[in-house]
């Protein structure tokens, strides 16, 4: 069994509790949040231990994991406070809000022979471990061509004030909007991109603010809520890739290869469809009439319309996940540090990767409009 805490008990930590349920070798030894209300809530509602403050957590000998789930101005903080009280760290992604605080936390990791990992788990499903074996025994040839879409629609329109988590907690919409969305989101596409053709060498990006009023109360300024990137990749492959919280909702990834294209539909969904096409490759019977039809009627047919074969993931098991749309196993990046200090591999977002994916997340949020080439320094 592995001790646990959470540092930070608000909107997000729910999709933790609940994806906690995956994963009996992690015991939760208690939480703790600066917000009282916040915590009491938390508290009451999962029937945990609360600490009392952040001293006492990390005074804490069964707690082996820092869970860091405090806002992005909090994370380093936090995280830096956990590694000199000799704790290994997972947090909420952005891990850092600059560079060179990602690579402090690096640096103090290794000083304390400590793991560093990070959100987002998005990418450890049994259908990215299908579509990695498809790339790396050469089902779709070398990769080329990638589009990538983090695109999460105009929630701004939406009643966004009135959202809850389980436990009561509202969804924190203005300072997301102040994050911006691409340092919040812009991850979940790099985390796949990266686990699947390697580090990236450099890019060029683009990021705005369109529309500015969001009914927020706060006079913070907001970031961007629409970023566009062209990632190189040290192995030749290039990648368009696009986030924001303006057009519909698209998080979809294409993968062309120079003998076939691999798409999955969903990034934040554990049970995404994806297909294979391979180049030169005719349609079947089905597809081919759902084609007609859908062009002669203007019909809507989905899957049955579209190229290509299932990509076959076996699941071995049903993990509980949150609710829509956040379909993702949150809690299995904990699991994953769990299995590495009792002697399993490290996870792929930690360590050196981690910095790696938070630097391209960086500087596409604050490219701004004046697009320029950038190269990127750390070396996973």
């Amino acid at each position: 069994m592995t001790g646990i805490a959470f540092v930070g008990t608000g909107f997000v930590a729910d999709y933790y509790m609940t994806t906690l349920a995956n994963y009996p070798e992690l015991t939760l030894r208690g939480v703790w949040d600066h917000a009282p209300a916040q915590l009491d809530r938390f508290c009451a509602f999962y029937k945990v231990r609360r600490y009392n403050s952040l001293a006492d957590v990390l005074a804490d000998s069964d707690v082996e994991i820092i869970i860091n789930l405090t806002t992005p101005e909090s994370h380093f903080l936090v995280s830096k406070a956990a590694f000199e009280a000799g704790k290994h760290v997972y947090s909420e992604k952005p891990l850092a809000e600059t560079y060179d605080e990602a690579s402090a936390l690096l640096a103090l990791s290794r000083t304390y022979n400590r793991i560093l990992a990070s959100a987002p788990a998005n990418a450890l499903t049994p259908l990215h471990g299908a579509v990695d074996a498809l790339i790396k025994t050469g089902a779709i040839g070398k990769p080329k061509l990638v589009y990538a879409q983090m695109e999460d629609g105009a929630v701004f329109r939406d009643a966004w004030r009135t959202w809850r988590s389980v436990s009561g907690a509202a969804w924190p919409g203005e300072h997301e909007f102040e994050i911006g969305c691409t340092l919040e989101h812009v991850v979940y596409a790099i985390s796949w991109l990266v686990s699947l053709l390697g580090p990236v060498s450099s890019l060029t990006a683009y990021s705005a603010l369109c529309f500015p009023d969001k009914g927020q109360s706060s006079p913070e300024p907001l970031g961007p809520d629409f970023s566009v990137a062209v990632l190189n990749f040290r192995n030749g492959a290039v990648c368009r890739l696009t986030t924001g919280l303006c057009a519909p909702k698209d998080r979809s990834l294409t993968i062309m290869g120079d003998a076939g294209t691999i798409t999955v539909d969903d990034l934040w969904d554990y049970n995404s469809h994806a297909r294979i096409e391979r180049a030169g490759e005719a349609r079947s019977l089905t597809q081919k009439v759902a084609g007609r039809l859908q062009r002669r009627f203007g019909l809507s047919l989905g899957h049955a319309a579209r190229p290509g074969r299932p990509v076959d993931a076996a699941r071995s098991s049903h993990p509980k996940l949150p609710g829509f749309p956040s379909q993702i196993d949150f809690a299995a990046g904990i699991a994953a540090v769990a299995a590495a200090i009792n002697g399993g591999p490290m996870p792929f977002m930690s360590g050196g990767m981690v910095v790696h994916t938070t630097e391209v997340a960086l500087a596409i949020s604050n490219a701004g409009r004046n697009a320029s080439p950038y190269t990127v320094f750390s070396q996973p």
